[in-house]
């Protein structure tokens, strides 16, 4: 009976020990965290465009030799909850015209508005300061050019622009509540040094 009683009291220790164990630890694990608020990227995503447009001209064309993009311009901002980016870019198509004897290029100023609903991070706020950036991972390429049969020239455009959101938002950090210590600063003050100290001595100073 007694080493039944002793063997259940060594169990109630053991218990009681490793309780208080975790209690200490986790106390020091909570203390070692503090939360902050700084800005950071709350938000980021990427969209795909696949746009059709189409554009007149004078001369009946008859092949088309060429289109190239140039001029990207673009700059992002807050749609309500949403984010909106207005650009543009300029479309440069030379094609050739009675029966590919004579050669020209027409241009057109294409002005574009995307909106992108971009997912937020938890503990994050898009209606405080925010700073949108936006960047081009894939620049306007015309992929596909057409003549049609009224002797318009139809043309496809193919971009890829992503989005961050850079706002306030709460994040823990470690920190140490110990104090570094403090390094000792010795002056580097060498035999010749103090040889020429004593040399410069006037003993006769104070007369």
């Amino acid at each position: 009976m007694a080493k039944l009683f002793k063997g259940v009291l060594n169990s109630f220790f053991c218990t009681l020990f490793l309780i208080l164990a975790y209690i200490k630890v986790r106390g020091d694990y909570m203390a070692a965290y503090k939360e902050i608020v700084t800005k950071a990227i709350i938000g980021k995503g990427k969209k795909y465009f696949k746009n059709n447009y189409s554009i007149s001209v004078s001369d009946n064309p008859t092949t088309v030799l060429g289109c190239w993009v140039i001029n990207h311009k673009f700059k992002g901002y807050k749609s309500g909850e949403k984010i909106g980016v207005d650009g543009s870019y300029d479309v440069n198509i030379w094609y050739s015209y009675e029966n590919d004897s004579k050669t020209t290029v027409v241009n057109k100023k294409v002005d574009y508005n995307d909106i992108f609903n971009v997912k937020i991070k938890e503990n994050a706020d898009l209606t405080g300061d925010t700073d949108i950036i936006v960047r081009t991972l894939k620049q306007p390429t015309c992929s596909k050019v057409n003549i049609e049969e009224d002797g318009t020239i139809s043309f496809v455009i193919e971009k890829e622009l992503g989005v961050e959101i850079v706002g306030e938002t709460k994040m823990k950090i470690a920190i140490e509540e110990d104090e570094e210590p403090w390094d000792e600063i010795d002056d580097e003050v060498t035999d010749d040094d103090l040889k020429n100290i004593d040399e410069n001595i006037n003993d006769n100073y104070i007369e």
